[in-house]
């Protein structure tokens, strides 16, 4: 089904950008900005099973995309400038302001040179338990434990059941069955349990890829000093906020931007909710985040920046920069804003 829905995106993607409708859109939908958001910046990997690979495009295609924004006559703009911008309602130039989600090493090793040299500001999310080496990268470890094995056993919604997964067709489609079973869990504790359980069983070290992808706090007290690095909180352990009561939810937040100001000396003023979509951030975490006084926070939800957002400052959308449409003219679709007005039913605001 994954495989289907691409291609449908990217058949939409396609005909928007060959017929010029997104130019023709563009006065219509393209809003007042744009938060471009990544994940990993890395070469390759290599192996036909990846399906995680949504999260991490290329070195080489964020040097296109870097000299693409260059050339564009957009402003590209931190994220306390975008504040200020949708704050004081100084729409006179459209901008761009990109983000990168997470903390990991390869921000630095790769991202960071690039985004250097084009002299393009950009603001990081931590979750601090990736930088204190606790933190559960469970969606890496749901991909490690089905790579590893021809047939893994699971209780789902009770019942006992097997699964063979010795192809790669196979594994794509148990990752995303047990992935989306996992994501409808009620509650963050019962996500948690399922893959600690799976990890023992299957001997995968979750631990490992906190350790061995994410930056330490002395890695990224050395990025933060340079002035085009913004960092900002993305709550402690990487909850699905909508997944736990109130009171975790506002703990998780204002912890991580505690421990990040404790960390770096230096305040964490935006927020980005972990995973991001509508499941997993609404009206509550919206509400919580301006309570604690952030200046923004950022979804995942797909969209530009209209006027509109000035009033919605806790809710902003991201365009995101996904590892399965390496593409420029797809980037240049998305920033159009003529793809997600039509995903988004022509809506300008996605807050409920």
């Amino acid at each position: 089904m994954s495989g289907l829905k691409n291609a449908l995106i990217r058949t939409g993607l396609e005909t928007l950008y060959f017929s010029g409708a997104h130019m023709m859109m563009r006065p219509f939908v393209g809003g007042v900005g744009v938060i471009l958001t990544l994940h990993h910046v890395r070469p390759p990997r290599r192996g036909r099973f990846q399906p995680n690979h949504l999260l991490e495009i290329s070195p080489r295609f964020l040097e296109r995309v870097a000299r693409a924004l260059r050339r564009s006559r957009l402003d590209l703009v931190s994220l306390d400038e975008m504040h200020r911008r949708l704050a004081q309602g100084d729409f006179r130039r459209r901008f761009i302001c990109l983000t990168i989600d997470d903390g990991y090493r390869d921000t630095r090793e790769y991202a960071y040179p690039i985004l250097k040299r084009h002299e393009i500001p950009f603001g990081i999310y931590v979750a601090t338990s990736f930088a204190d080496r606790l933190g559960e990268l469970w969606w890496l470890a749901l991909e490690a434990v089905i790579a590893r094995n021809v047939r893994i056993g699971l209780v789902i919604d009770g019942r006992d059941q097997r699964f063979d997964c010795r192809t790669v067709e196979q594994k794509r489609e148990l990752f995303d069955l047990v992935y989306g079973w996992m994501r409808s869990l009620k509650t963050e504790e019962e996500l948690r349990h399922v893959i600690r359980d799976l990890s023992a069983r299957y001997q995968v070290d979750i631990g490992a890829f906190c350790r061995d992808l994410c930056m330490s706090w002395e890695e990224l007290a050395q990025l933060a000093a340079d002035p085009l690095v913004t960092v900002g909180a993305h709550t402690v352990n990487h909850v699905i906020l909508a997944k736990v009561p109130a009171a975790a939810a506002q703990a998780e937040m204002d912890m991580s931007r505690s421990v990040i100001e404790a960390s770096l000396g230096m305040p964490a003023e935006h927020l980005c909710y972990p995973v991001g979509d509508a499941t997993s951030a609404g009206p509550r975490e919206f509400a919580i985040a301006a309570n604690l006084g952030f200046k923004t926070a950022v979804t995942t939800r797909p969209g530009v920046l209209h006027r509109d957002h000035q009033d919605h400052l806790m809710a902003l959308p991201r365009i995101s920069v996904n590892g399965d449409y390496q593409q420029l003219r797809y980037l240049r679709v998305l920033m159009s804003g003529s793809a997600t007005a039509v995903w988004n039913r022509f809506r300008r605001v996605d807050a409920a």
